[in-house]
């Protein structure tokens, strides 16, 4: 269950991503065709983004044409916590995709210079601050 729905991060949530390094960006082409895949990313604190990395081509990608059309963008953060009791645990982040043609490399040594920039502009988490959870039943 969503705890939030704001534009900014919370520290739970910006500790949250910095201790994880896989996301999934969904991105949409000019005919609005959904597009997801994985990407690494990093929470960056300096710019209060979310920046987004790839090697081998990342300027290539069916995510960055689909960005250069259409910059509206999603990226989801999850993990299992525990399967006995079901926990999960994430962030769902959309906001616009600046692309940059520099700073690829600050994400994960040796990733092309190209990467996204995104702002938040909606956050909603889950499991993440459990004192703010809404029970899913009583």
């Amino acid at each position: 269950m969503a705890n939030k729905n704001q534009d900014s991060l919370m520290p739970a949530e910006i500790a949250y991503l910095q201790s994880q390094r896989m996301a999934r960006i969904a991105t949409a082409d000019a005919n609005g065709q959904p597009h997801v895949v994985p990407v690494a990313f990093r929470y960056n604190p300096e710019t209060e983004t979310i920046d987004i990395g790839g090697h081998n081509g990342f300027a290539q990608r069916k995510k960055w044409r689909d960005v250069m059309n259409n910059p509206k963008v999603a990226v989801v953060v999850d993990d299992i916590v525990s399967v006995n009791p079901w926990k999960v645990r994430g962030i769902e982040i959309r906001g616009e995709a600046e692309m940059l043609m520099t700073g690829g490399q600050s994400i994960v040594p040796g990733f092309d210079p190209e990467m996204f920039r995104i702002r938040p502009k909606r956050v909603i988490s889950w499991g993440i601050n459990p004192e703010t959870q809404t029970p899913l039943t009583k």
